[in-house]
């Protein structure tokens, strides 16, 4: 969501996620947390903004790209393993609903359940 604060200058309503994408609020991403028995954590925003990120840089980035990018910026707390302990329905794929991204193929196994 944009405001315009002079002609043709727009600034985002949320400014800590310059890559939400449109329409993307921090309360929409607490409403989807506590609907799935998580409080949001500075670690939690912070697996947002880089999912964000990611989304920004590709239309539909790979599901080895983003592991990568979180595996990277958590490497000195546990990485993914860490991950899947603050985000238990899959870093990614729970990651990327909060996101307000479509996680990518595969994130998601319908008989397994999450695998990433």
């Amino acid at each position: 969501m944009y405001g315009i604060l002079h002609p043709g200058v727009e600034l985002r309503s949320e400014p800590e996620f310059r890559d939400a994408p449109d329409g993307w609020t921090q309360a929409q991403a607490r409403t989807l947390a506590a609907a799935a028995g998580l409080k949001l954590t500075d670690d939690h925003w912070e697996v947002i903004r880089v999912l964000q990120g990611c989304y920004k840089d590709e239309l539909a980035p790979r599901l080895r790209l983003l592991r990568d990018a979180l595996e990277a910026r958590f490497a000195a707390k546990g990485g993914i393993k860490y991950l899947f302990e603050i985000l238990p329905g899959g870093p990614i794929a729970q990651g990327c609903t909060l996101a307000g991204v479509k996680p990518p193929a595969g994130a998601r196994d319908t008989s397994f359940g999450s695998v990433a």
